[in-house]
């Protein structure tokens, strides 16, 4: 899958970061990327940015708010609507806030934007890229995911808020998923990895306040660029099939182990079912 000619790609959170960076390294390899923004305006602007560096691109742009399971929804059937076919999902879209803050729908925004956005988008997307094989999921996680376990009794933090502990346990739920999400397709001609990226200068901590928000500003200066933070992203989804790597997690280009808490099966499953609930896939 090196060269992308005839593929198409869908990048979430593509408007700026390794978002931004993966969308148009995708269209310099021959890809046809849908360029997902939360607005508009945002989306316009990448969406003029990516053709002016790279102008024989093929870049089209969808907008939602996926921080909703409805603006989730809206965004899976504008995508089915774009193209007979998808090849390639980024799961990309994330963010962190200082203070709890809940969606429309009652959940924490962070675990909500992180995971369950990505959960449903996926599930929703699945049987396009069934038909589109071989296709790839690649979802950006973080080493941040080794200081969670999963909060069962409270996946929203209402009674234990902070932000490392909100971002810790969403990126944690992304490898989870991962793992789960391989073991349903197997077989399939569809792979899922999860990522990460590095510390990369992005605007994922604009939210920030306080000394937290501070202490990110002064380490910034040891971050990698957005371009380096796609590499491994990029690199999964133009490789050769990668034998027994489904669900794996990689990190510099290469496989990884993760916390013993993100290999755990039951915890997986059980994050499964939970989530299947809560973004109304299952009564």
């Amino acid at each position: 899958m090196k060269t992308l000619e005839g593929k198409t790609a869908l990048v979430t959170g593509a408007t700026k970061g390794i978002g931004f960076a993966t969308a148009r390294q995708l269209g310099q390899r021959g890809a046809h990327v849908l360029v997902h923004a939360r607005n508009r305006a945002g989306g316009e602007d990448a969406l003029k940015r990516l053709r002016k560096q790279v102008q024989d691109g093929k870049f089209d742009l969808v907008v939602a708010d996926i921080s909703s399971m409805e603006g989730t929804r809206k965004l899976a059937q504008s995508v089915l609507d774009a193209s007979p076919r998808l090849d390639i999902l980024f799961n990309n879209v994330g963010a962190m806030y200082s203070d709890l803050t809940r969606t429309k729908d009652g959940f924490e925004t962070t675990f909500s934007v992180n995971h369950l956005s990505i959960f449903l988008l996926t599930n929703l997307l699945l049987e396009r890229m069934k038909a589109s094989v071989p296709a790839r999921i690649i979802t950006i996680a973080s080493e941040v995911h080794r200081k969670a376990s999963m909060n069962f009794d409270d996946l929203n933090l209402l009674s234990s808020y902070s932000v490392t502990g909100a971002l810790a346990q969403s990126k944690l739920a992304n490898i989870l998923f991962t793992r789960a999400l391989a073991k349903r397709i197997e077989g399939t001609g569809v792979e899922a990895y999860s990522v990460h990226p590095g510390h990369v200068k992005t605007s994922f901590t604009r939210d920030l306040r306080g000394w937290f928000g501070i202490f990110v500003a002064i380490i910034r200066v040891r971050f990698v660029s957005p371009d380096e933070g796609a590499r491994t992203g990029i690199y999964l989804a133009t490789a050769p099939s990668l034998p027994n790597a489904n669900g794996g997690y990689f990190n510099n280009c290469e496989l990884k182990t993760p916390s013993d808490e993100a290999c755990n099966d039951e915890v997986a499953e059980r994050l499964w079912i939970i989530s299947e609930r809560m973004t109304g896939l299952r009564d």
